[in-house]
């Protein structure tokens, strides 16, 4: 299964304010009109801030701290519900790689 995003993440060892950092991005090359860049972080920024718990539980009961960079990747605008239905696994695919990444460092 193809995701039109790409998750970047990386613990982070000195102290920030919040557990996760998050930040987004849309490709200036492949979406020339700014608006359509911000529709689709505006989109991403919501799916994730909706389906955000599951991760933040996990980093809380790790006690870890992570940044995390989500990037569209995909060459079209988003359909309407396209991301509401990949954001729930994109979240569990980070954890279970921040799990891994985890149990590897242990």
């Amino acid at each position: 299964m193809v995701f039109p995003v790409k998750v970047v993440f990386m613990k982070v060892e000195e102290p920030i304010d919040n557990p996760i950092k998050i930040g987004v991005s849309a490709s200036s090359k492949k979406f020339k009109n700014a608006v359509d860049r911000n529709r689709i972080k505006r989109l991403l920024k919501e799916n994730y801030r909706l389906n955000k718990l599951p991760l933040h539980d996990f980093v809380a009961n790790r006690n870890i701290q992570v940044a995390v960079f989500l990037m569209y990747i995909d060459k079209a605008l988003p359909a309407d519900n396209l991301l509401q239905r990949k954001m729930p696994l994109i979240i569990d695919k980070l954890i279970k790689a921040l799990d891994g990444n985890i149990s590897k460092a242990n």
